[in-house]
């Protein structure tokens, strides 16, 4: 006995990437690279340390469900500085929770937010194609039907959910928005951001906005869904914006994020998690703190990535439809067949790469293409010399692909 819904989920990508290159082995002599998954490689800062070894008494507390004080105020002080919200508008006792990293919390604000039915029938989540594989597996899980909203060159990599079929919309639950997006590194406009939260007001769903990019930028800090809805009005209503440090700060280790909006929903959703969410302890959550108060160390840590992008765009031109992300650490390179470029890399380059179909859906009745067939992610997460170096032997592999 279990439950049947976890026959509609898909392998993830990286039991799918494993299965590709079983029985593949790189070239010997070459140092293989792994840049397959967005796994953030540079050093996490100095004070992280520090913070942790403070009050080791610490760790023989209960972890708080709500977080600490310190810690929501830590982080409405970082939301208020960076989107520029008026005083009192975001209140970090009504208005923010923490989150173990925001791939639990993007999973288990289905659980909040999902309806047995909306306007008697299933209901529905709206997610961008591609996507990122916690908002299927989140929909599914809790008996939503997904809907793929095309997020293609054709939309600047970004969805349009007014595009979306009115059934569609009036039986929406949620809609997941990713910006930077993962995987093409487009960043939502403020007027995008307006007219999605203009769409779920209208339509009674709620807007997740997963930002945990922003803070890797190649020359404009992108905006957000907090600052859309001060410009609107009306407060937070039906929007939760997920964050977390793992990107910004180099920390995925630490788990460390929040979910910040309608104080609705985050009432409701501190009372789910007191059921079954996963909890920082109070030395994480100091530790967080302190690093949300820190921006030296952003400032660092987004130079380093600028610093590849420039690499990469020196190497890769204009070939294989590369773009130099607005966003995020990830290249989003057009290959013509993803999985077969992927083969090739590893074992040809010694560079392991995640196929793009792995992140995208066939969909339609005309059954289209996967739009993220042709495509190749490439995480930008190592250092600037051996990042260098591997996509030097990708573009070489490349070409003798494209011959």
């Amino acid at each position: 006995m279990y439950n049947t819904r976890l026959d509609g989920l898909t392998e993830y990508p990286f039991q799918r990437l494993a299965a590709l290159l079983a029985g593949i082995e790189p070239p010997a002599g070459v140092p293989p690279m792994i840049m397959s998954i967005g796994e953030p490689q540079h050093a996490p800062p100095a004070l992280l340390h520090t913070a942790l070894a403070q009050n080791p008494l610490d760790w023989g507390k209960y972890p708080p469900t709500p977080g600490t004080p310190d810690y929501r105020a830590a982080v409405g002080a970082w939301c208020n500085k960076r989107y520029g919200l008026p005083t009192g508008l975001l209140d970090p006792e009504k208005h923010i929770l923490p989150v173990a990293g925001s791939r639990e919390g993007l999973f288990m604000a289905a659980q909040l937010c999902i309806p047995p039915q909306k306007n008697g029938t299933t209901p529905a989540v709206l997610m961008p194609n591609p996507f990122y594989q916690v908002y299927f597996g989140a929909a599914v899980m809790n008996g939503a039907a997904p809907v793929f909203v095309p997020a293609t060159k054709e939309t600047a990599f970004l969805p349009d959910f007014a595009g979306v079929a009115r059934a569609d919309l009036d039986r929406a639950a949620m809609a997941y928005l990713c910006t930077p997006a993962n995987p093409q590194g487009a960043v939502a406009s403020m007027d995008l951001l307006k007219a999605s939260i203009r769409l779920a007001r209208q339509h009674d769903f709620v807007l997740i906005s997963d930002e945990c990019y922003s803070e890797i930028y190649d020359t404009t800090p992108p905006a957000g869904a907090l600052q859309a809805c001060a410009e609107l009005g009306d407060g937070f209503a039906n929007v939760l914006v997920f964050n977390s440090l793992s990107k910004r700060s180099s920390v995925p280790g630490l788990r460390a994020g929040f979910v910040a909006g309608d104080a609705d929903l985050i009432a409701k959703f501190l009372k789910l998690r007191a059921h079954g969410g996963a909890v920082q302890p109070v030395p994480v959550l100091n530790a967080a703190a302190a690093l949300w108060r820190d921006e030296a160390h952003v400032e660092d840590n987004r130079r380093l990535y600028r610093a590849k992008a420039d690499d990469a765009a020196r190497i890769f031109g204009n070939q294989f439809g590369f773009y130099r992300p607005a966003g995020g650490f990830f290249l989003w390179l057009d290959v013509g067949d993803g999985e077969a470029a992927t083969k090739k890399l590893w074992s040809e380059a010694g560079v392991k790469v995640l196929p793009g179909g792995y992140l995208a859906r066939a969909v339609g009745n005309d059954n289209r293409a996967n739009p993220g067939s042709p495509y190749i992610r490439v995480a930008l997460v190592h250092n600037r010399a051996r990042t260098e170096h591997a996509m030097l032997r990708m573009k070489q592999t490349l070409d003798s692909l494209s011959q």
